[in-house]
């Protein structure tokens, strides 16, 4: 249902239509009250087609993060909000939580602030089963949903990705190739990125025959911000038999974790042990030696996801996809 087939069903031009939707006062009562009845009686909303027209827009974004107090997430909203004002929209943030029901309403919350279209920051929101994904494929039918670091196959959904397989594939395979071969997996997401980063570990140390136990893949569940809860977990790791000389985390929190962790079993960093972080966030200068980690180029992929956007907005051809690489960065816990 478009703009063009409400004015068809109501017997108004185009033109007639928008100004009902826009509040004027030079539509006749009759009209008015023709052209609503329509509208309701098909189910149309308004903001879904009148951004290519340049109708009823509200010149703004809505934005959907699971924790707002995530590093990571923390600051691809800034990024994306600075590039937002920088192009004349506004925008308006919901802090979603992780439950599927509370993301579900926080997206028809914000498509009843008519907003223009819609960004999911992060990869959590993105579900293996397709009617998971149900909420999203709903809201696309209206704006179009950009999704940061996840790929989805959705009409009017488009993607801007950092390949975790390979960075994480990539990092693993210089780690084993500088000498350390029992390296440990420690991270604390399953959600698209994060099974990505675990299959590109899994993938190289199978690959070189180092896989040898489970027990060298570890799932941290605990608070997100507790890195003595971390430390803890890897000591009970130790504790149970498993050795390990080497950590390859999920995000740089694990990451200082695993050094705070190395320094508390008396290990020399990185000639006794080697660790390797993910995001590069400021953390990584919070410890020493500094951490290595793998930057996957967060400014870079904000700053494509809206200029996609834009463009979407304005009637443009754009890519459904458009997947970056990630960077080593190298510090003092590597060799």
């Amino acid at each position: 249902m478009t703009i063009y087939d409400i004015s068809e069903k109501a017997g108004v031009s185009i033109a007639t239509v928008s100004r009902v939707l826009n509040g004027s006062s030079s539509v006749s009562q009759k009209t008015r009250e023709k052209v609503l009845d329509v509208i309701e009686r098909c189910g149309y909303k308004p903001n879904a087609f009148a951004r290519g027209l340049g109708l009823n827009t509200m010149k703004t974004i809505g934005i959907m993060c699971a924790d707002s107090s995530d590093l990571y997430l923390a600051k691809a909203i800034y990024y994306i909000e600075r590039k937002l004002r920088a192009s004349g929209y506004d925008s308006l943030l919901c802090c979603t939580g992780y439950g599927l029901e509370s993301k579900a309403a926080s997206m028809n919350l914000l498509l009843t602030k008519k907003v223009d279209g819609i960004i999911l920051a992060g990869s959590n929101f993105v579900y293996e089963k397709e009617q998971e994904n149900q909420y999203i494929a709903e809201a696309a039918a209206q704006v179009p949903v950009m999704v940061l670091n996840a790929d989805l196959d959705i009409p009017n959904v488009y993607s801007v990705v950092s390949d975790a397989f390979t960075s994480m594939y990539n990092a693993t395979l210089q780690m084993i190739q500088s000498g350390v071969h029992d390296i440990l997996y420690f991270y604390n997401a399953r959600s698209y990125s994060g099974k990505h980063k675990l299959s590109g570990f899994r993938a190289a140390m199978e690959e070189k025959a180092l896989l040898d136990s489970e027990a060298l893949i570890q799932f941290y569940q605990g608070p997100p911000e507790d890195i003595h809860a971390m430390v803890g977990h890897l000591e009970a790791v130790h504790d149970r038999g498993t050795a390990f000389h080497g950590v390859i985390a999920a995000d740089d929190t694990l990451g200082l974790a695993a050094v705070k962790y190395a320094r508390k079993m008396g290990y020399r960093i990185p000639e006794d042990f080697s660790i390797l972080g993910y995001n590069n966030t400021m953390l990584t200068s919070c410890c020493e030696p500094e951490l290595t980690s793998i930057d996957n180029k967060l400014e870079t992929l904000c700053r494509h996801l809206i200029s996609t956007l834009l463009g979407v907005l304005e009637g443009n051809g754009m890519p459904k996809k458009t997947v970056f690489s990630g960077e080593i960065v190298r510090r003092g816990t590597t060799r």
